[in-house]
């Protein structure tokens, strides 16, 4: 499988279960809860947010990757998708960024534990999710298959 139809299959897969517009709604809850510090609302939305992207990633998507040669496994980072690997190289998509500098973070209240865990980061929008993951993905892929993305 190469590298352009992993990613037509990967987004496909998540606009299946979810609409772009509800895959956003779902990461401004959750910033605001963090913004807000609602630490009943964060361990709410935060475990099914985080397994909703693990689940399709894992169960839907499992014979795209399997097809590319990619196996997936769970992720390190707390805000990781899944560990990809290919032909030894190592990719771990995750759900958040580094705030830009002088910008705060939804993550940066310090009152909360888990907020002051995540300081300077931010949840990115599906489109960028999307981005980084396909990102994430060009290096799993042969030269000549990362090349034909475009």
């Amino acid at each position: 499988m190469m590298l352009n139809e992993t990613i037509a299959h990967l987004r496909a897969a998540h606009l299946m279960v979810r609409d772009a517009e509800e895959w956003d709604a779902l990461s401004t809850a959750l910033t605001e809860a963090y913004s807000a510090n609602d630490e009943d609302l964060i361990e709410q939305l935060q475990s099914p947010f985080l397994q909703s992207w693990r689940t399709v990633t894992r169960y839907v998507l499992r014979d795209t990757f399997d097809n590319a040669g990619i196996s997936v496994a769970e992720p390190n980072d707390p805000w990781g998708i899944a560990i990809l690997t290919s032909r030894g190289v190592t990719a771990e998509p995750v759900l958040c960024t580094k705030a830009p500098a002088g910008r705060h973070s939804a993550f940066e209240a310090p009152a909360s534990p888990v907020a002051g865990a995540l300081s300077g980061l931010r949840l990115m929008t599906f489109p960028e999710t999307m981005d980084h993951y396909a990102e994430s993905l060009r290096p799993l892929f042969s030269e000549l298959d990362a090349r034909q993305v475009g």
